[in-house]
Formats: C-alpha cells, structure tokens, sequence
C-alpha cells in the first residue's frame, strides 16, 4: 500500500471520475486506474463498482475511505510539523567551549547570535576537550569550540582560525622586548603553566618536547589568569596564546618563533549530525565573525 494510491482513491471518491481524479492528481488515467486495481488486489476487495460512466464506492470502499482520508492529514501535519520546526527561530543550540577559549570568543559569539535570534534559547557548557567530546557524542551539546589535534574520527571539524603562541615574560626579564624568541631561548627557566587536563598545556609541552626541552614547572594553574600573575611577580616564564594575550598583566609578551608555536581551533560537531535552523545559525555566526577577524587582521 502506498501514499500515492490513497491519494488515487480519494481523489476518485471526491470527483465520481476515473478521468477527472486523474487530472486533479496530474497523472494519466491509466496510470491512475492501474494502481487502484493494485491496491484492490492488495486488499482483497474491491473499492469501486464501475457502472458504465458512473463510479460508486462499495461497501468496502466508503469502510476505506475515512481511514485513507485520516493517513493523508497524518501524513500532511507530520511534513508540516517538520517545515515549522526548520524554520523555528526559537529553537534551541547547546554549544561547548574549552576554558581557554571561553572568555576571549564566547562573549562575542553569543552577542552577535542573540541580536539575530533573540526568540532561541542557548547554553553554554564550559569544559575540557574529552567531556566536550563525550557531550557531542551524546548529543547533549550540539557544537564545540575546541582546539586541535583532535584523534575523534567520528567528529567532523570547521577551522576557525590559527594563532601564534607566545611567552610570557617578567618585565624585567632579559629577554623582555626581544622581536622574537624560540624556545631554545628559554632553556632552564623555570615554566609557568596550566594545569593537566588542558589541552593547550599539552601543546606547550609538545612545543617544548620538539625544541628538546623539558620544562621546569615551578607552578600551575586552571586558567590564564593566574598563570599571568604568576608570571609578573616572577614566579617564571609561560605560554600563551595570542587571544590571551593581556596587556593589563605585569608581562612582557614576545612572539615563539617555533613551528609548534602555534594553536588551531575548530568548530566541531558529531559527524553526519542534522542541525536545526538555530543550531545551523550559531554555526554560521561563529564561521563569519572568525572570517572578518582573519580579514581585518590581513587588511593593511
């Protein structure tokens, strides 16, 4: 039994013609007439008597017909229930960030998506790389804002931007207002860093690993923070990356000339995921502010 074919048979019941059901439904009477037999040969009964030019429903026809009726509105509520949906502006967009992106971006982000969808409804969950990962995993947050590399091959990702990682200086450090320093540079000082579980201490120790350096850290921390006050009472020298940058901060900042200086982030969702029209918004809202800052920042 298909939709089509109860379409057939109301469109008969409705016009008293074989002929005038089929231009109605814009198909070849034939055709037409052709799956109302199947149909009937599926039933086992017969919907019509065809009394010469004259068409009228049977017994078991006018029992069908009502229920026909009623799985065509359910069918037609159902695709417009799923038409008001993709088009709701007050759906809702669950979005997860890493602690050293949040408050540099996030506040941003969710200014500019609000003054557009003022109607949806948005939450923010705030976490380290895994317990995002498992959160898109579980669908309870549809996007992330994470940072690469991330070994998840059932996670599709956007670039966002790459930035330049520096140190973090004492400002009567030696090497404060060098054009430059690699991390070479930097050998036996004592680091300042955060704490594990961060997926940015893990690429400064890979910066450091690749330089052949093994870091002394002399203090650690869950935020940028309090690694920068560290840095300016002399504790040590740090990482960071350019959106943490603080000029406020008692530090000295100079760009890390090594390759592995660097840190990508990324927009990731679970892959072959289905967003919303909201959902597809905050994406496209994070996707274009990023593009204007890398163009603003290419701008002479």
């Amino acid at each position: 039994m298909e939709l089509q074919q109860l379409r057939y048979v109301c469109a008969v019941a409705d016009t008293g013609s074989f002929s005038r059901a089929a231009e109605r439904c814009q198909i070849a009477q034939p055709s037409l007439s052709q799956q109302i037999l199947k149909l009937e040969e599926d039933l086992d009964a017969k919907l019509f008597d065809r009394l010469g030019r004259s068409i009228r429903l049977t017994e078991a026809g006018r029992a069908f017909l009502p229920h026909a009726r009623s799985v065509l509105q359910n069918v037609e509520a159902a695709r417009s229930s799923v038409a008001v949906q993709q088009l709701d502006v007050r759906g809702s967009v669950a979005v997860g960030v890493i602690p050293t992106i949040a408050p540099y971006r996030m506040p941003g982000y969710t200014a500019r998506f609000t003054e557009k969808f003022s109607q949806a409804r948005m939450r923010i969950v705030e976490d380290m790389t895994p317990a995002l990962v498992e959160g898109l995993r579980d669908q309870s947050i549809d996007l992330a804002i994470l940072a690469l590399p991330l070994r998840h091959k059932d996670l599709e990702v956007i670039p966002l931007c790459t930035e330049p990682v520096f140190a973090a200086l004492p400002r009567d450090h030696p090497r404060a207002g060098s054009d430059s320093l690699s991390l070479n540079d930097l050998r036996g000082e004592p680091f300042v860093m955060l704490r594990d579980g961060h997926c940015f201490r893990d690429l400064s120790i890979a910066a450091c690993s690749s330089a052949r350096i093994t870091p002394n850290i002399a203090f650690e921390s869950g935020q940028f923070s309090s690694v920068l006050a560290m840095v300016g009472a002399g504790v040590g020298i740090s990482m960071v990356p350019e959106m943490a940058v603080d000029p406020g901060a008692a530090c000295c900042y100079t760009r890390l000339s090594d390759a592995r200086a660097r840190r990508t982030i990324v927009l990731a969702s679970l892959r072959g995921r289905t967003f919303n029209l909201v959902q597809n918004a905050f994406a496209d809202v994070v996707t274009a502010m990023e593009h204007t800052r890398r163009h603003d920042l290419s701008s002479p």
